[in-house]
């Protein structure tokens, strides 16, 4: 009797600890960690995604010379935390445009844990997709153009100029 396999299924993929504390005032929120990320197990890890370099212009302070672990010291130290708007999803690769069964974190701690956030920026469109409900709950949100090497139309000095609003207090 033939045996026949089923057509393989996407496994379920968990995100990345948020890296938040209470002096976190701008909050850069991802859509999903990439491969090279979630292998890594640390945010941005491909080596041409331009997060770090970006960051590191707008806090004025070179991360990217930095070992992992101290670049999320610094960047904490500079009030800026890192999390992703989904927490598991399957996917393939690592476009957006392949995530199947997404489910957002649970943002209601934001409030208890960085009671001095003020700005979220989301890096790219799909994480943009949730700029509506953090500007409903009072934040200032700006849609960030994606630091992911899959979206190179754009050079890095036009996306710095627009990263650098993250540095602006919330009201500019």
């Amino acid at each position: 009797m033939p045996h026949f396999l089923d057509t393989p299924q996407s496994a379920p993929l968990t995100g990345l600890a948020p890296v938040i504390g209470p002096g976190t005032r701008v909050l850069v929120l991802g859509s999903f960690p990439g491969a090279a990320s979630l292998a890594a197990q640390q945010y941005y890890a491909h080596p041409r995604n331009q997060f770090w370099p970006l960051v590191s212009a707008v806090v004025e302070d070179d991360l990217t010379a930095l070992p992992y672990q101290d670049r999320l010291t610094r960047l904490l130290a500079h009030g800026f935390g890192l999390w992703d708007v989904l927490g598991a999803c399957e996917r393939e690769g690592s476009l957006d445009a392949s995530i199947r069964k997404a489910a957002a974190n649970d943002f209601e701690r934001l409030r208890t844990v960085c009671p001095m956030l003020q700005t979220v920026g989301f890096n790219g469109q799909a994480a943009g997709k949730f700029a509506p409900q953090f500007a409903a709950a009072g934040y200032r949100s700006l849609v960030l153009p994606s630091s992911s090497p899959a979206h190179q139309a754009m050079r890095l000095e036009q996306k710095l100029a627009i990263w650098r609003q993250l540095a602006l207090p919330a009201g500019s």
